[in-house]
């Protein structure tokens, strides 16, 4: 045989070394590719579980706060619930009286509660209304006759609510 086959046969050995290298390096660029992909998709979730996990903490320790707070302004209600007693006390003593020292009193005792009400105070004092053991405190009992249902007799002392939530049940008498 020639020289020049026996050259052509040694570049196409070559050349075969040389797309088999090629294919193996592809081969492993592919393989590289794929761990890469797989990593940045672990990284990914691992992020996307991180950033869940935190907004929940956010929202957790926001809601806390605020819980506190309602349940600081809460004490201080229940604090100053002994001063509207006060007030609706002193109220029933003037009666229609049309001093000015009333009228002053009068318009004190409602800017206070007005207030308060804005904030979420509400008052529990509603006479005649179906008696709930959860917001009304029974100390004295009225025969109703016929009536099988308990009812308010009469408010001796007005409960509260912050909030929604009950601060103190209304002292009532129960007919009934």
């Amino acid at each position: 045989m020639s020289d020049s086959y026996h050259e052509f046969l040694e570049d196409e050995g070559e050349v075969k070394a040389e797309v088999a290298a090629s294919e193996d390096a592809v081969t492993s660029d592919i393989a590289d590719l794929a761990l890469a992909e797989s990593q940045r998709d672990e990284y990914l979730g691992a992020l996307q579980r991180l950033q869940a996990d935190f907004e929940n903490y956010r929202k957790r320790v926001a809601r806390a706060a605020d819980e506190a707070g309602d349940r600081a302004a809460g004490s201080l209600i229940l604090a100053i619930l002994p001063v509207l007693d006060a007030f609706d006390l002193a109220a029933s003593h003037f009666g229609e009286s049309a001093s000015d020292e009333a009228a002053a009193f009068v318009q004190s005792r409602a800017l206070l509660l007005d207030t308060l009400v804005k904030q979420g105070l509400e008052r529990i004092d509603e006479d005649g209304a179906t008696f709930d053991p959860t917001i009304h405190d029974a100390v004295a009992h009225v025969d109703g006759g016929e009536e099988s249902t308990p009812v308010l007799d009469g408010v001796l002392r007005a409960g509260y609510r912050w909030r929604g939530a009950v601060l103190r049940p209304a002292m009532v008498r129960v007919r009934g």
